[in-house]
């Protein structure tokens, strides 16, 4: 099935302080938003019943957990979170190939029992951390973009569905990928928007333009006097 724009964006669901308000944003955005993500913020202070918001306005669920923890531990949070009927689950690829390939099998298990699994997606690494953090921080001695290229062939080697990359590392990263790969992008900012707290981000043409599979917005829309009209510019910016 030809994927139509809203498709290719996944609206954040942070920042909102109770259920009633992220209903609100989930209603005023739907029509032009094809998935939205509930994360830690959210999912610890609202728990599961959260997800009923996305799954009533009939998108689909991308749960950014970002599990790392040792393999039989993400193995059996990932089975937990197979039980919640998601869309998309992330795991984190610095875990190790172990971990990640655990958690695949968790949910192709999950898949066997019941017909469904989420796309269990493996996020490189995080927007906020540049060149500097990563060689002084972390302690890794490649650049960002080769760092990201080898956390990507450790998933594709685990068998994950995909992975989580800025967009600043898409034109070095897809070129690696099975062509079947789904490559999610947060950082995204539409022209003229300020980039807070990331640092390696991209307007919404430029990512899908570059091999994105799934953006990931936020504050640009959720901080806006309207979502829904900004949602729907966003749509109109990746039409034309």
């Amino acid at each position: 099935m030809k994927k139509i724009p809203r498709d290719f964006l996944a609206l954040a669901l942070d920042n909102v302080s109770n259920p009633a308000q992220l209903t609100e944003l989930v209603n005023a955005t739907a029509a032009s938003i094809g998935v939205y993500k509930i994360g830690l913020e959210q999912f610890t202070r609202f728990g599961p019943p959260i997800l009923e918001v996305v799954r009533a306005a009939k998108r689909k669920i991308f749960l950014d957990l970002k599990f790392h923890d040792i393999p039989n531990t993400v193995a059996k949070a990932v089975e937990s979170a197979c039980a919640l009927g998601v869309d998309y689950l992330t795991i984190h690829t610095q875990g190790g190939n172990a971990m990640m390939h655990a958690a695949k099998i968790a949910a192709e298990t999950a898949k066997k029992n019941t017909g469904t699994a989420p796309k269990i997606i493996g996020v490189t690494l995080l927007t906020s951390i540049d060149d500097i953090a990563l060689h002084r921080e972390l302690g890794v001695a490649k650049t960002a973009g080769e760092y990201v290229c080898h956390l990507a062939l450790q998933a594709v080697e685990a068998k994950l569905d995909g992975i989580v990359c800025s967009a600043a590392d898409l034109n070095v990263v897809k070129p690696l990928l099975p062509i079947s790969f789904d490559i999610i992008t947060p950082g995204i900012r539409p022209a003229g928007v300020s980039a807070n707290d990331q640092k390696r981000i991209a307007t919404p043409r430029q990512a899908i333009q570059n091999g994105a599979t799934l953006l990931v917005l936020g504050r640009a829309i959720t901080e806006a006097q309207n979502p829904g009209k900004a949602a729907e510019e966003i749509v109109r910016e990746i039409s034309n």
